[in-house]
């Protein structure tokens, strides 16, 4: 429902740009004869009758809670309507494309053409090549258009404008910060983490019918090797998998990714037992920040983090590195307000609460009618990771927090299937129902914005109940099985 590049309503006078990201490096214009990939996301039909549905299948005080629909419903409501086809394709046709791949849904058209036939297809773009080590892209950094009478069965273009995300991922045993206490700490694991949020050797899965998956979308891989010495490293105290049951795409070669190795091996230690899937393809910055003129700032929400349909996990550390202690809040860990979404009903009494009982930026830094993030958090900071056969350890990032709250999502739903209940399915309305039940409240500690005079590099803040840097707060196990088991 979400698109993964918002870039505003096409039409004869909607114009796009973008800046390139620090980092990439300009090597010139393509060749017209250089390839290019370009995503074509038709305009779905019944878009608000799905988020109705969404809404009263995610909500416990439904009657339809629980009762999801299934894609090929899904793909029955929502699919592009004949004529949008029609148009669709024609335009690509006529223009000698025709490599396209589609989907179930048939709602997003990935075609393969040439950069001088993408130029034609998108007056005014221009496509470069740019590089940032060993990664190589084709980007426009020129505006474009599409015809108004197009434009109406389009809902947006990929492959034009947005360069890869960032990898933010970092191990603090190699840089140069002011932490240097860290080396004389042992780190997260398995076990630590079992021991803070309360699991025992017991919770692990066992119904048959469960699965949990990890999506690798930054061009890194795992590495099974490294899964199966993590787990004989880390995981002897609890009953656990050491393979990935299936991976779905097409694993690259060369080194393994920290962060891809991170989220594998800790869903799989966290929901331990639980068959996985890895789908692979070719948000960790505190607030962000966005420079809109000389001397003048603004939060930068990072996506799909804001998205409203997404269960958004923030980060915390220790307040003791040396011992499993209270949490306080990490300071990379990503939160604020979207610019694209407006507030979800189910966390306006939240979000309010929150804005009118705390000390805030300036306002004219963050949009404070839009969709605020994140709903739960976990521990973030200092993870032993094994990668490329080595482990390395003070491993930190929100990619480690999202994958520990992941697998235990997966752990509550296999008590659920063993109880004859639906999956959670989406969250996120029952999350905020619960107002910080079952779950330890983050009060501490403050995340990074940006430097410049008015914030000096300070973002939001932690809070008692709900606060836009750690959520809810940090999971209770059993506390949040309990309560999630009761319907």
């Amino acid at each position: 429902m979400v698109p993964a590049e918002v870039l505003g309503i096409l039409s004869t006078h909607a114009l796009h740009c973008c800046r390139v990201p620090r980092g990439w490096v300009h090597t010139g214009r393509v060749a017209p004869s250089d390839r290019v990939q370009l995503t074509f996301a038709l305009k779905q039909q019944n878009v608000d009758r799905l988020r109705e549905l969404l809404g009263l299948v995610s909500n416990p005080d439904s009657p339809q809670y629980g009762k999801f629909l299934t894609l090929e419903e899904v793909t029955s409501l929502v699919h592009p309507s004949d004529l949008t086809h029609k148009v669709v394709w024609g335009w690509l046709q006529s223009h000698g494309v025709a490599a396209c791949h589609t989907v179930l849904t048939q709602d997003f058209l990935q075609c393969d053409t040439t950069a001088q036939v993408a130029e034609t297809l998108l007056p005014g773009s221009e496509f470069h090549r740019y590089r940032k080590g060993r990664r190589s892209v084709v980007r426009s950094p020129a505006r474009y258009s599409v015809h108004a009478d197009l434009a109406q069965h389009l809902d947006f273009v990929g492959g034009v404008h947005r360069f890869p995300t960032e990898m933010q991922t970092v191990s603090r045993a190699w840089t140069n910060g002011a932490r240097h206490e860290a080396k004389f700490h042992l780190g997260v694991t398995p076990v630590v983490l079992r021991s803070r949020y309360n699991l025992t050797a017991a919770d692990v899965g066992s119904a048959e019918n469960n699965s949990q998956a990890v999506a690798q979308f930054l061009e890194q891989f795992y590495h099974p090797a490294d899964l199966a010495e993590f787990m004989a490293i880390f995981g002897s105290g609890f009953k656990h998998m050491s393979q990935v049951a299936r991976v779905v795409g097409t694993q690259g070669g060369g080194k393994a990714g920290l962060e891809a190795s991170l989220d594998v091996e800790y869903i799989m230690s966290t929901g331990a037992n639980i068959s996985t899937w890895v789908f692979t393809n070719p948000g960790d910055s505190g607030a962000g920040c966005r420079h809109l003129t000389k001397g003048t700032n603004a939060f930068r929400p990072s996506f799909p983090a804001s998205s409203p349909y997404v269960t958004t996990v923030g980060g915390t550390s220790f307040k003791n590195p040396f011992q499993v202690t209270y949490e306080v809040t990490d300071y990379i860990s990503g939160g604020g307000f979207s610019n694209i979404f407006p507030m979800p009903d189910y966390q306006l009494a939240a979000v309010s609460a929150y804005l009118k009982g705390t000390t805030l930026p300036p306002k004219t830094y963050f949009n404070t009618s839009g969709r605020a993030y994140p709903d739960i958090a976990a521990l973030s900071d200092n993870y032993w990771v094994v990668s490329n056969r080595v482990p390395i350890p003070w491993v930190s990032g929100t990619s480690a927090s999202t994958p520990v709250v992941g697998g235990m999502l997966s752990l509550i739903n296999d008590q659920r299937f063993l109880k004859g209940l639906p999956s959670l399915g989406f969250l996120n309305p029952r999350l905020y129902q619960l107002k910080g039940q079952a779950l330890f409240d983050v009060t501490e500690g403050c995340h990074l914005s940006c430097l410049d005079d008015q914030v000096e590099g300070k973002g939001f803040c932690a809070a008692p109940s709900w606060d836009p840097v750690t959520g809810w707060g940090t999971p209770n196990y059993p506390s949040l099985l309990a309560t999630l088991l009761d319907k």
